[in-house]
């Protein structure tokens, strides 16, 4: 054999006896690896604090990598928290409706689509026309959850918060009023008692206004019972133009009431007229 051959049968020799021995010792490193691994799956099976701690910590640690990547608290629950919902999930009626205030008061229609549901819902139950529940925050917010009137009319539907406490209990307090969904409810309860006490809806109009005692209630029932129809025409399938909207209620300015019926008054006999409901 020459002296080259030989060179390149002492290669393979070694090559061979490399990956023999490679090869054992990743048999027997796959062999301890899986012992350690049984050993510590029947040390958790008996040990169940120990499997309770491991998890905590884990959390942990892929919580504080989260808020590393991030540079942000961790806010898992931020979602669930919003009021709003797709548009797309509501059915036909709803979402024309949901659109067509989202267009016209220039309102996220996420948000809208939750309140119009809720409305639908809400008035379902209540037996009230939820285009009228939907009409009666038009005029009176605008779909501003945070709206306060110059005599304390609050949120949506623009209750008197510390006239109706007692209304707020089951929903852990007056600070729900700026919740939108419990505005919403405690309004239509609201509004239920002003219709069944004037026994009619646009008696109870007057009533929730403030304005039953009164002349005139500067417009306000004329125009959510405008609203109101025009709402049930887009639910219904037709094509309503777009009309600037107008909110008046007891924040609206001065100059929109007649001399009849002056804002502070109407506010103020808002107030009073509603702490004996």
């Amino acid at each position: 054999m020459t002296a080259s051959g030989k060179i390149i049968t002492g290669v393979r020799t070694f090559v061979a006896d490399v990956t023999e021995g490679f090869l054992e010792i990743t048999h027997n490193s796959f062999a301890l690896l899986g012992l350690a691994v049984a050993f510590f799956v029947l040390t958790l099976a008996a040990r169940p604090d120990l499997r309770q701690a491991g998890e905590e910590q884990l959390m942990d640690w892929l919580q504080s990598r989260q808020v590393v990547l991030l540079d942000e608290p961790v806010e898992l629950g931020a979602s669930d928290r919003a009021t709003a919902s797709n548009p797309k999930d509501l059915p036909k009626e709803q979402a024309a409706v949901a659109f067509w205030l989202s267009k016209k008061y220039r309102v996220a229609p996420e948000p809208l689509s939750a309140l119009v549901a809720e409305a639908y819902e809400t008035g379902t139950r209540t037996k009230i026309d939820p285009t009228l529940i939907l009409a009666i925050m038009a005029i009176e917010s605008s779909f501003n959850p945070f709206a306060q009137s110059a005599v304390g009319a609050q949120g949506l539907m623009q209750v008197m918060t510390r006239v109706h406490t007692d209304k707020y209990e089951n929903f852990g307090g007056h600070f729900a009023a700026f919740d939108p969904v419990t505005n919403l409810r405690v309004g239509v309860k609201v509004l239920q008692e002003c219709i069944a006490r004037a026994g009619s809806v646009e008696g109870g109009l007057r009533y929730y206004v403030g304005a039953a005692n009164l002349q005139d209630d500067g417009g306000y029932a004329a125009k959510v019972m405008a609203e109101h129809t025009r709402l049930r025409q887009v639910a219904n399938g037709r094509s309503v133009p777009l009309t600037p909207s107008a909110t008046l209620s007891t924040q609206a300015p001065a100059h929109t009431v007649p001399a009849t019926a002056p804002a502070a008054g109407a506010g103020g006999d808002k107030l009073a007229l509603l702490s004996g409901l």
